[in-house]
């Protein structure tokens, strides 16, 4: 034990100065306990988990304890990476500013480099790297004139590309030959990995440049990728065509409706839409066939009135429906007589052009200005062309011009350009009254309206339409409607003012088809026959249980409506072919759908005798032109209309029940549901006939494309 007395001993003695050594000892000792308590709590287990600034102040301590002594060498090698790395994560960690923020949207890799001296630099201006630099292409006139007037050391540079002699462009360094040329570039060095790999956010890039203006250097902005990621590429355009839904004409019993009334129709609108539609590689929407604009869409060798004072003929025939051995098919085919073209009346045109922002496609408004093109080369040179165009508002682009100036004309139509609303209301007004101040008497006094369908300004209900173009008919200034485009097409509104505007509906989709509507089709496309023509056929139960009418179901009329003459329906115009198709039940052919009255009676005609002999009566009222007093012709349908088999029956007959057909496979209607596409080519292929313009035959591959794209159908 100690006691007290040397306790006291040693406090009071001297203390040896410690030695070099111990010291030396001590501190190591201290060192290695510190590494052993805070580098092995290090997640990455290696010296690398340190700040930079323990690092460096760790092995500067171990140097200057170890007192070792390096050649300037030595000491050189030992700095330069400690320097280095440190530079290197400082940059990671706050990247210098090169100056202002303003931005240049234009990258090396979207403009061609330009390589030219370097300019004397001006007093006070910064320093550009290298001897040459890259300048900025110019992109329009002012543009060029912008960047003359600038100092000449502008220049656009790689922001962190070292300085080079030769010029830098996107993607890598253009070397020059020995002509001074530019030689191809050469790929960038590989960019470093690992431990050194650089961030995005901090990496230079090739893709951005500087302008190095004389006072400041700018950054231009990062180049967009060309497509945005698969889950950020918004959804394709919903489409918004608008077309009348309609139900197919339902069987009726002909003891208990014995009477049909309808409209004709020689629209071809349907037909052109639906060959668009399987083309583009879809079967259309069933409200988008309409089976009677697919019949008349092509032209039919009925037989034509003699002379012009009937306007037309009909023929009626009845044959064995080729899919289903129980019915028969009543065919009634109307012919308009054909004026010849140099006793074609004057034509007093006008253009309505729809030039609104939706028209700014290349199926629209560009088609359009080529299709009216060629209606102009048709017409004679002392008929009148005015242009009325809408868009916001409605204007007069040209005033009544003889075709005799076609140039003007041309002119006018090639200046059109898009843009703006659809204020079609104000467009129709604005051409029926310049229609009005040119009118022709005894002329064709017209409005070609051409239009996506669009009308999103002033009077767009269908309802208000119809009524206006109802109030200016009676001016006799008809009115046609000439849809282009899809995916804002107005079908509805179309057809709803044609209807009711003494017209026609034709939907122009391709170039040739704007030749047929208006160059080959032109005389019935313009010239009026006759108007408000109704058929009504009444069945006799004697000898048809039912029946039902194929198509024309937009345009179905009222029994009382046949005799009314205030009653609007379709018009024929000169040439024109009608096709309407009826489907009958034979009595007691087994065939029939709904099953019979039990209180009923057989029909009796109006002299109160049963006539056996009799399929139908068909009647026919129609109105010249210029007048409003209706005409009535009458056509009794008898087995004398009858043909044996569907092989005997015409050319032409046989072709419009392959298009019927065709029609209804379409649209998924029961009557059709067994019938395939390729007995629909079998009748079509054997009833070609005479096709000189090819429709025929385009026919034919629509067919086989519904075949390959119908599904169930």
């Amino acid at each position: 034990m100690v006691d007290d007395n040397e306790l006291k001993r040693l406090r009071d003695a001297a203390v040896p100065a410690p030695g070099e050594s111990a010291k030396a000892r001590a501190f190591e000792a201290a060192m290695r306990a510190y590494d052993q308590e805070n580098i092995s709590a290090v997640t990455q287990g290696s010296v690398g988990g340190l700040r930079l600034t323990e690092r460096a102040q760790k092995l500067w301590s171990e140097i200057m304890q170890k007192k070792l002594i390096a050649t300037p060498a030595l000491a050189g090698l030992v700095a330069l990476p400690i320097a280095g790395y440190a530079t290197f994560h400082l940059l990671r960690e706050q990247p210098p500013e090169f100056g202002g923020d303003e931005k240049i949207t234009e990258t090396l890799a979207d403009k061609p480099a330009t390589v030219r001296p370097l300019a004397k630099q001006a007093p006070g201006d910064q320093a550009v790297n290298g001897p040459l630099a890259t300048s900025l292409p110019e992109k329009d006139k002012k543009a060029d004139a912008d960047v003359e007037s600038r100092d000449a050391t502008d220049a656009l540079v790689a922001p962190a590309s070292p300085p080079k002699s030769e010029p830098t462009v996107a993607g890598g360094l253009a070397q020059q030959n020995a002509q001074g040329q530019v030689a191809p570039a050469e790929p960038a060095p590989a960019a470093p990995t690992g431990e050194f790999a650089l961030d995005s956010t901090s990496a230079p890039s090739t893709s951005r440049a500087a302008r190095m203006p004389a006072a400041e250097s700018k950054l231009m902005a990062p180049q967009q990728p060309a497509t945005a990621p698969a889950d950020q590429i918004a959804p394709q355009e919903e489409n918004r065509d608008r077309v009348q839904d309609f139900k197919t004409n339902p069987v009726h019993a002909a003891l208990e409706d014995p009477v049909s009334t309808f409209s004709i129709d020689v629209d071809t609108a349907s037909y052109s839409f639906v060959r668009r539609s399987l083309k583009e590689g879809f079967v259309p929407q069933a409200d988008t066939v309409r089976v009677e604009e697919m019949i008349n869409y092509f032209p039919y060798d009925w037989k034509g009135p003699d002379s012009a004072t009937t306007p037309f003929n009909s023929t009626v025939s009845v044959m064995p429906t080729p899919w289903n051995t129980h019915t028969k098919l009543m065919h009634v085919a109307i012919k308009g007589f054909d004026v010849k073209p140099t006793e074609q009346p004057k034509a007093n045109l006008v253009f309505l052009i729809d030039v609104s922002g939706s028209m700014d496609e290349p199926d629209k408004l560009p088609l359009l200005k080529s299709a009216f093109r060629l209606l102009v080369s048709k017409l004679k040179a002392d008929d009148t062309i005015s242009i009325v165009t809408y868009a916001g508002d409605a204007g007069t682009v040209l005033m009544p011009t003889k075709i005799a100036e076609k140039d003007k004309i041309l002119n006018a139509i090639d200046n059109l350009q898009p843009g703006g609303s659809t204020a079609g209301e104000a467009g129709i007004k604005e051409a029926y009254k310049l229609a009005q101040q040119s009118f022709i008497k005894d002329g064709v006094n017209r409005v070609m309206l051409a239009t996506d369908g669009d009308f999103n300004v002033g009077q767009t209900d269908d309802d208000d339409l119809k009524r206006l173009i109802e109030q200016e008919r009676k001016t006799g200034v008809f009115l046609s409607v000439f849809g282009f485009g899809r995916g804002n097409l107005n079908d509805e509104m179309m057809q709803t003012i044609a209807q009711n505007g003494n017209g026609t509906a034709a939907y122009i989709d391709t170039l040739a088809e704007a030749e047929k509507v208006l160059v080959e089709d032109a005389s019935s496309t313009l010239f009026t026959i006759a108007k408000d023509v109704k058929i009504q056929v009444e069945f006799n139960p004697d000898k048809v249980s039912e029946y039902r009418l194929i198509g024309y179901e937009t345009r179905a009329l009222n029994r009382e409506d046949f005799n009314n003459d205030r009653v609007d329906a379709g018009d024929i115009g000169s040439g024109h072919s009608v096709t309407a198709i009826y489907e009958i039940t034979p009595k007691g052919s087994g065939g029939e759908q709904i099953d019979p009255l039990r209180y009923g009676q057989a029909g009796v005609n109006s002299g109160g005798v049963a006539n056996a002999d009799e399929y139908a009566f068909v009647k026919i009222r129609y109105k010249l032109p210029s007048e409003d007093v209706s005409k009535l012709i009458t056509t009794p349908v008898t087995s004398a209309n009858e043909v044996a088999s569907f092989d005997q029956a015409s050319t032409d007959q046989r072709f419009s029940v392959a298009v019927a057909a065709f029609g209804q496979k379409l649209r998924d209607e029961d009557a059709t549901a067994k019938f395939g596409y390729d007995k629909i080519m079998e009748i079509a292929t054997a009833a070609r006939g005479a096709d000189p313009f090819g429709y025929r035959s385009e026919f034919l591959s629509l067919v086989r494309l519904a075949s390959a794209l119908g599904g169930n159908r």
